[in-house]
């Protein structure tokens, strides 16, 4: 019995090919949470977060025992507006590598972040949790759910939401929120506010009690009921239609957190650690590199190593897929990926980049601050890099450069802080361009 009273259920929302815009051109080529961060999936870091919910071992414990399961993580879906087919390998892989049933649910229409939790309220619950994980894929963090959930079990309310403090200039890009300093309860809560209200900001990241389905319901009902009460001029109603959204629409921060806030129903989790959003390229080779960094403390067998005699010199925290080639005379990290059946070639030299799937870098060539498209090629003696600016400018279009599927760079070019879309050729200099 105590076993179910513990059931969880995970839920990660993944968005849809309508959104990420901003990650083009790498999503031209996969569905956003399915590009590789540290050499797995996006939407892997927060499985993997999942599956340690509430387990009586430490993350680095669970993270290198792939066989050891989670008895009381019963599903993980994935809801989002992608195709099926494109998220059923991924799917049916990973259900198989942690032995945890994951499945992707396709949204027929938007329905609002807790609107598109609520359609498919009656597969969440068929396991009967007695808590939901909710998670959007475009986060990058440690993710501290087993703490996280103690917390929450000790607060007592509806739901907790992870919380981290950022600099005052860049609060109102988030949901800002205020908690009380002794409860941590959450009193009042906007999202992306035109005047600053606080340097704590939501997440993303949360854990609720079924209850949740009962708060959205009443939105829905309170939404319903507004629309068959309405009595309004002609003038006024076009005004209404362009306006308000579909009835079925709820929002999760402005329809139930903002509303709830100060009800002794919703409570705040500080992390201390790691946490990004990853909207842009640059911020994914940013939060690449953060994921490898963790590696070394749940997942060193991920990292490579190598003192150049008989493998590559690696630098820092690096990746590299076993079926690459990596010559032995070539340096590598540190915050390096590199996907399957890559090639690098002798002598060169890669930097804070990530090599996607089938990529050639030949002899010499040097890749820094780079995304390098799959099947794309650098030639000998070649250049491609972008000036780095900064942690503050990873959201910078030109702060990173980015070559797109099969892109073929000719020997002894240089290409700085450009993006290249897909199969084009590159046999003079380029710097500062967007080549379409």
């Amino acid at each position: 019995m105590a076993g179910a009273e513990q059931r969880v259920v995970a839920v990660i929302m993944v968005g849809g090919p309508t959104k990420g815009t901003r990650f083009r051109p790498l999503s031209l080529n996969v569905p956003k949470p399915l590009f590789p961060l540290a050499g797995q999936p996006m939407v892997h870091h927060p499985i993997s977060a999942c599956r340690r919910v509430s387990r009586q071992f430490p993350p680095s414990f669970v993270s290198w025992i792939p066989s050891l399961q989670i008895p009381n993580l019963a599903q993980i879906y994935l809801i989002g507006f992608y195709e099926e087919r494109e998220f059923a390998l991924y799917v049916s892989s990973i259900s198989n590598e942690l032995r945890i049933p994951v499945r992707y649910l396709r949204e027929d229409k938007p329905h609002g972040s807790a609107g598109g939790l609520y359609s498919f309220r009656d597969y969440i619950m068929e396991d009967s949790p007695s808590h939901i994980v909710l998670l959007n894929c475009d986060v990058c963090s440690s993710f501290p759910l087993p703490d996280m959930l103690e917390a929450h079990k000790k607060y007592g309310g509806m739901g907790t939401l992870l919380v981290n403090k950022v600099s005052a200039e860049s609060a109102n890009q988030f949901g800002e929120l205020v908690a009380d300093p002794d409860t941590n309860e959450l009193l009042h809560y906007t999202e992306k506010p035109e005047t600053f209200v606080s340097d704590l900001i939501n997440c993303g990241v949360y854990i609720f009690t079924p209850n949740i389905f009962n708060a959205i319901e009443d939105v829905l009902k309170q939404k319903k009921d507004r629309a068959n009460l309405r009595r309004v001029s002609s003038f006024e109603a076009l005004q209404s239609a362009t306006k308000a959204l579909p009835a079925d629409f709820v929002r999760l921060d402005q329809d139930i957190l903002s509303p709830l806030a100060g009800k002794k129903e919703l409570y705040t989790y500080q992390t201390l650690d790691f946490w990004e959003q990853i909207k842009t390229p640059g911020m994914s080779l940013r939060c690449s590199g953060l994921y490898l960094s963790q590696f070394r403390r749940t997942s060193p067998h991920l990292l490579a190593s190598g003192d150049g005699k008989r493998t590559a010199t690696i630098v820092g925290d690096v990746y590299i897929h076993p079926s690459a080639k990596v010559h032995p005379t070539s340096k590598i990290g540190p915050n390096v990926s590199i996907s399957a059946n890559a090639r690098v070639g002798a002598g060169a030299r890669l930097i804070n980049c990530i090599i996607l799937d089938d990529v050639e870098i030949m002899e010499n060539a040097v890749v820094i601050h780079s995304i390098v498209g799959w099947k794309s090629s650098i030639g000998k003696w070649s250049r491609v890099q972008a000036i780095h600016l900064g942690e503050g400018d990873h959201n910078a279009k030109l702060g990173i450069t980015i070559l797109g599927e099969a892109v073929d760079v000719e020997d002894e070019v240089v290409v700085v802080n450009s993006i290249v879309l897909p199969n084009k050729t590159l046999n003079v200099s380029v710097q500062e361009e967007i080549i379409l």
